[in-house]
């Protein structure tokens, strides 16, 4: 702090200074002395006279300090919407890294790639439910609803020898102008942000463990996209798959009956 500068005093001590400097002027020191007095420039001690006579003692609260919402991100919001649409292109391997599906590891392989910037589990996390690719319910608990949840009577779900999955297939932003329906409910992509990315469906499986993979793209999925996506995640996971369907259209039911190729597939116990 420089000589003059109130930046750098505590919260607390700088109301006290700015009462104190007012209250001077007020009764009748010239702001010339208050500064002097009190270590501060003529023109801090003029702002400060100001805001008290337009709003009161509101005025000596300081207020908040630091960066606005958003600014203490690790991306930028150029590199976030670079992010989404390259996730939203793509798989992993279209940009050269070792992951069938993307999850975690793969997005901070992305980003550290192409920006040199270091993201932890938790801040992909963060960014993938600030970008709808994960449910916020399942971010906050710090792993997937479906792992938790259990069939009717408390049975468990896993058939002998296989990794149970739960499949959703979700839509994270609707269209302009798009009316209610399956949809409609779900929050904007990169919320915040004037981005608009098309008509963005994803689909991902979590693991009982909670491991998340997923992948999205432009319009609704058909039969072969989705049985594509399926085929992949067997081979990311390395395991015979259980699949239990968590979230789904109505509409889009004939395509996972069709898409199943041979993997068990059946609906779960309703959200609660």
């Amino acid at each position: 702090m420089t000589a003059g500068d109130a930046r750098g005093i505590p919260a607390d001590a700088l109301e006290v200074l700015r009462r104190r400097a007012v209250v001077a002027v007020e009764a009748g020191s010239s702001r010339a002395e208050v500064a002097r007095a009190f270590g501060l420039s003529r023109k801090t001690v003029g702002e400060w006279v100001r805001a008290y006579r337009t709003a009161g003692d509101r005025a000596f609260r300081p207020k908040p300090r630091g960066r606005r919402p958003g600014e203490q991100l690790a991306l930028s919001p150029a590199q976030q919407a670079w992010a989404v649409k390259a996730i939203i292109a793509g798989t992993p391997e279209t940009y050269g890294l070792p992951h069938l599906l993307w999850n975690r590891q793969a997005v901070a392989e992305l980003v550290n790639h192409r920006f040199r910037v270091l993201l932890s589990t938790t801040t992909v996390t963060h960014y993938l439910t600030r970008w709808s690719f994960l449910d916020d319910d399942a971010a906050a608990r710090d792993r997937p609803a479906p792992a938790r949840r259990v069939f009717p009577g408390g049975a468990d779900p896993g058939l002998p020898g296989r990794e149970v999955v739960w499949l959703a297939w979700t839509r994270p932003r609707t269209p302009p102008g798009a009316g209610r329906g399956q949809f409609s409910a779900g929050h904007n992509l990169m919320s915040g942000f004037r981005d608009y990315f098309g008509d963005v469906n994803v689909m991902s499986a979590v693991s009982r463990r909670g491991v998340l993979y997923f992948q999205a793209g432009l319009g609704p999925f058909d039969a072969d996209r989705a049985r594509e996506f399926l085929r992949r995640l067997s081979s990311q996971t390395g395991r015979r798959l259980d699949v239990v369907v968590d979230t789904w259209p109505v509409q889009g039911q004939d395509i996972l009956r069709s898409a199943s190729d041979g993997i068990p597939v059946r609906f779960g116990p309703p959200r609660g």
